[in-house]
Parts: C-alpha cells; structure tokens; sequence
C-alpha cells in the first residue's frame, strides 16, 4: 500500500487490510505493509486522526511507522498499490525494468465504491479521515477475493 508521507492513507489499508484478512480469509496467507514516494515521515508512526479513525472502526495502527518505497519491495511483494495517480505514477517511475510485482490503484480492486483514489485527508477534517478507513476496507475485501479467486492481474485504470 502506497501514498505520498506513509502517515494516513497507506498505514489505514495496511491495518485494513491485515485485519479483514484475517478475520474474513483466514485460509488467504498475505503479508502486507506500506510505505510512502517521500520521506517526509520516516521513522514516524501514523498521524494522530488515523489511528483514531481506524480505532473507532476496529483497526489497531498504531505501531506502525512510516517508512519510503525502496527498490527491494519490487521483488518483495506482488503488488505495490498506490492510494492515488501521483504516487501511482511516482511507483511507476521507480519500478526496476524486469520487475514481476504487480502495479496500480488499490481502489481499482473497489469499482463499486464511487472513487478510484483514496483521497488525502491530511489537511482535511474528522469526516475525510473516516472516508479513508471506509474506502480501504472497500479496496481490501475486493483485493481479498480477487486474490482468493485467484486473480494475478491488477485491473486496468
């Protein structure tokens, strides 16, 4: 899971994410984490709002930190997921030629939610924090099925 500081959207759908797993598939083994374009937070954990918001939903993340996309997680994970089009193309970018992971929008896994990007609410309200947390557990359990279908391909933007 992917956005720009690794501080708000990115850590919600990696505790979405490994919480629905495994509560919803728990016969689906996936290992999940998240990490930003920039390095604006390294080392950090989640903005206060987050982990409030993904308290009052059941989400626990507050041990996460933040950390930056590095070359490594090309070949680590299957699929890098952006939250939005900047980082999307921001991945992109940094992708090493021959890389096998799969790369798009976490939201593309969500076509029935109304957006295709997890919007930032950093500089937004209480509500944009609780949007987040309702978009990732939207682009989590159509992640989960299409993995527990057996789906390899990102869906196209």
């Amino acid at each position: 899971m992917v956005c720009l500081g690794n501080i708000c959207r990115s850590p919600t759908a990696e505790g979405v994410l490994r919480t629905i797993a495994a509560r919803e598939f728990p016969g689906l083994a996936v290992e999940v984490d998240s990490a930003g374009t920039a390095n604006y937070h390294v080392g950090e954990p989640p903005d206060r709002r987050t982990v409030a918001a993904a308290r009052r939903r059941g989400y626990d993340i507050a041990s996460l930190r933040a950390r930056q996309v590095r070359a490594a997680d090309f070949a680590e994970f299957d699929y890098l997921l952006a939250m939005d089009r900047a980082n999307l193309a921001e991945i992109e970018q940094l992708a090493p030629e021959r890389s096998a992971a799969q790369i798009g929008l976490f939201l593309d896994f969500a076509p029935a939610c109304g957006s295709d990007v997890v919007p930032d609410p950093y500089y937004a309200g209480h509500e944009e924090f609780e949007r987040v947390v309702d978009l990732c557990e939207a682009g989590a359990r159509g992640l989960l099925l299409a993995l527990a279908a057996g789906e390899k391909k990102v869906r196209a933007p």
